[in-house]
């Protein structure tokens, strides 16, 4: 809109680019939300959140790199069940930052923010073979493991049942699913021939 005067306004089709204004929120704290949760339990559960909603995205990434950088005879099954994984991750980065909004919070978002927070340890930029990927994708779900039972623990405590919720129902459960199905791709088992030395 295209103002002509000081008390009426022409309409213009003219897109408004190039728009500047200060931040509405700062990352860290809280608006008040009636949702009967104290502004202290609100402001932990976003920081908690925060944390793994940052280790979520980087596991989900860490999944897209592995899915189109993965190599081998197993090639086939990696690639779709890493994409798979990706898809569920994403899933559950949608989640967690909605849960931090409606907490009256701010979601982490950015790359570079999410880069400076994570807690998994960054991985090489060129590819590596599919065992090492594999124990980098379960190193980086049991980070998110371990603080996530942590997290829930204290969100129960706390009395904020939603964010609990979230993390046992979803992300814990999640992972926990996604563990054993890349874990099973490591088992030094035989492929055509049993060795014939276990107990019969």
């Amino acid at each position: 809109m295209r103002k002509s005067s000081p008390t009426t306004v022409v309409p213009s089709a003219a897109p408004l680019t190039n728009q500047h204004a200060p931040q509405i929120q700062a990352f860290g704290s809280v608006v008040p939300m009636p949702i009967a949760l104290g502004e202290d339990t609100r402001r932990a559960s976003t920081i908690n959140l925060n944390q793994v909603l940052a280790d979520t995205i980087t596991l989900r990434d860490l999944y897209k790199k592995h899915h189109w950088q993965v190599s081998g005879p197993t090639f086939y099954q990696l690639h779709l069940l890493f994409d798979k994984h990706a898809d569920e991750q994403s899933e559950l980065v949608d989640q967690i930052a909605e849960r931090i909004m409606l907490l009256g919070g701010v979601s982490v978002a950015m790359a570079g923010d999410v880069a400076a927070m994570t807690l998994i340890p960054q991985p090489p930029t060129g590819r590596e073979e599919v065992p090492v990927q594999i124990s980098r994708l379960l190193h980086a779900h049991e980070i998110i493991l371990k603080e996530a039972r942590s997290m829930a623990r204290q969100a129960a405590e706390e009395g904020d049942d939603g964010t609990n919720d979230l993390l046992v129902s979803n992300v814990i459960r999640s992972n926990e699913l996604q563990v054993w199905f890349v874990a099973e791709h490591v088992v030094d088992a035989p492929v055509v021939r049993a060795d014939g030395t276990g107990s019969r």
